[in-house]
């Protein structure tokens, strides 16, 4: 139905842009003066054509470019803050970014904060080991959670960024739900739940807070 439509509206818009150059060749053999103003208007209807289908006349090109959702700005100021600050490459960022923002809405988590702990945790580094045997972006220890990685063919897939993040906020959720507050989620998360100055947790949403101020000079500018 839109293709017709889109038909329909070009074969009316060309009939009356021919109409319009014929008059204006006619009447600039025996009225020179008003010549220059009706090809003017003659190259407007011309312009006018191009614009409702989208193609691309003698003139010029026409730039038409998709507006920029608000999101992705918002994940773009993310990556390039990310990308300077701990020195990756953007594009593996970028990644990182969108994977957390999916994962943030999967299972209901800031993705700012899954962000943050992998900042803390890792410094962005997707193959970063520990000696406990923590792994990935999130330094998730495979024998603790066999479960949740045996859909992924075990606990080698952590090394898998997108995997390391969707079962990393998987676990933080869970802790989440079963202390009832981001804080004792996070000392649980870093299995620091009994440290009195929740020292790991300090960190994480100080990253955090980072990270809602280059949204907020974001927003400011736009």
């Amino acid at each position: 139905m839109q293709a017709i439509q889109n038909l329909n509206r070009l074969f009316y818009v060309t009939r009356g842009m021919l109409a319009l150059v014929g008059l204006a060749a006619v009447l600039a053999v025996g009225f020179p003066a008003p010549r220059d103003a009706l090809l003017r208007q003659a190259m407007t209807v011309v312009h006018a054509a191009d614009a409702a289908t989208g193609t691309v006349s003698a003139a010029g090109p026409i730039q038409v470019a998709a507006a920029e959702s608000a999101q992705e700005r918002e994940q773009r100021a993310v990556t390039e803050f990310i990308a300077r600050r701990y020195r990756v490459s953007e594009d593996a960022t970028a990644g990182f970014v969108a994977t957390a923002y999916r994962a943030g809405r999967e299972f209901s988590i800031d993705p700012l904060l899954i962000l943050a702990v992998m900042a803390i945790e890792s410094r962005y580094n997707p193959v970063a080991e520990s000696s406990m045997g923590a792994m990935g972006l999130m330094q998730v220890i495979p024998k603790y959670h066999p479960e949740k990685l045996h859909e992924h063919g075990g606990g080698q897939a952590l090394l898998d960024p997108e995997v390391n993040i969707q079962v990393g906020a998987r676990i933080l959720r869970e802790y989440m739900r079963r202390h009832g507050e981001t804080e004792a989620a996070l000392q649980m998360y870093a299995g620091a739940f009994d440290e009195p100055t929740s020292q790991y947790a300090g960190k994480v949403l100080a990253e955090k807070a980072r990270l809602l101020q280059v949204l907020s000079r974001m927003r400011r500018q736009v």
